[in-house]
């Protein structure tokens, strides 16, 4: 009596072999790849990480490196900028009042740097927070910050 079951035929002659390929495209020069991203460059990469947007030719070439703070907290301190500046080079901080009320700051202020390095790395801390205010680091402008003095 013959068996009711047919012989599976030869592993070469067999659909799905592992010598016959089920993909649908073999050739690897052709699969798309996306472009490898730099994350720091992502809008939602940390302030940290990202290099400040500063055109390089903006800075002074010669001290003082003076860096104009903007939009700070009424109740700053000297000391809370050089607290924010650690680890920079900071040689003096400059926070104007106001004329009519000596004990009331005028919400700006100016903070020099020894050296250019330190006034470029506190350009990346513009927007972070100070107190309760997010605060604008940029570079002062000369005429601006002289005239500041005398006044």
């Amino acid at each position: 009596m013959a068996s009711p079951c047919t012989p599976c035929p030869p592993a070469a002659a067999h659909p799905f072999s592992p010598t016959v390929s089920t993909a649908w495209h073999s050739n690897d020069d052709d699969v798309y790849r996306a472009p490898l991203i730099d994350r720091s460059l992502l809008p939602t990469a940390p302030r940290a990480a990202r290099e400040p947007n500063i055109d390089r030719s903006r800075l002074p070439k010669c001290p003082p490196y003076t860096a104009f703070l903007g939009n700070l907290p009424y109740d700053v301190t000297e000391d809370s900028i050089k607290d924010f500046f650690r680890g920079l080079n900071i040689s003096a901080v400059r926070l104007p009042r106001e004329p009519t009320n000596p004990e009331r700051l005028k919400g700006f202020g100016y903070a020099e740097f020894e050296d250019i390095d330190s006034l470029f790395q506190a350009l990346s801390l513009n927007e972070e927070s100070l107190g309760n205010r997010r605060i604008r680091v940029d570079v002062a402008d000369q005429a601006q910050d002289k005239g500041e003095l005398l006044g």
